[in-house]
């Protein structure tokens, strides 16, 4: 059973740093990315990486149709590579499990396209505009590269988020619990 002792949270170092590539698609990779799920839907996400699991590897599970609701369509993305970022830059507001009780405004690109691997080893194209997958697809691909969302912040903002985020655990946030925004 999947728990909130699952996830990893700021400031764990792990979270900052860069994953590395899945050689082949194991039975342990399958698990790992089941755990996953669980682990994004007990907490009612739409993404989660492999780090904020304390897993070092790239790997992405992300279902923006869920939200909460019954409605699953989940994505696992093994090795995914942003193979291009552009469109009109917008500021979303933006949460994470690793991070509970705040949100915080990022600006991304509208339009991304991203290839990956699923668990068969089939390499998939997915392609979003201005929608939340656009950003989950850029959010979660970050986490892989050991940027998370405070990193777009400047060094008060970055500074604020995190004291806020800090209190927030202390005070019993738990993953899935968003702030306000800054």
């Amino acid at each position: 059973m999947a728990s909130f002792d699952d996830i990893v949270l700021s400031p764990d170092p792990r979270l900052k740093q860069r994953c590395a590539e899945i050689g082949e698609i194991t039975p342990e990779i399958r698990a790992l990315a089941e755990r996953m799920l669980d682990d994004m839907y007990l907490a009612s996400g739409c993404g989660l990486a492999a780090p904020q699991v304390g897993e070092l590897v790239r790997l992405v599970v992300i279902d923006c149709d869920y939200a909460g609701t019954d409605d699953r369509n989940p994505y696992v993305l093994v090795n995914p590579r942003i193979i291009a970022a552009d469109g009109a830059e917008r500021d979303f507001t933006e949460g994470c499990l690793s991070f509970p009780g705040i949100s915080v405004t990022v600006t991304r690109p509208s339009h991304v396209i991203v290839e990956a691997e699923d668990l068969e080893g089939d390499t998939l194209r997915y392609e979003a505009s201005d929608n939340l997958m656009a950003v989950c697809l850029q959010h979660e691909i970050d986490h892989l590269d050991g940027k998370t969302m405070v990193d777009y912040l400047g060094p008060i903002g970055r500074a604020r988020a995190l004291a806020e985020c800090r209190k927030a655990i202390e005070e019993g946030a738990v993953p899935g619990e968003v702030g306000t925004g800054e």
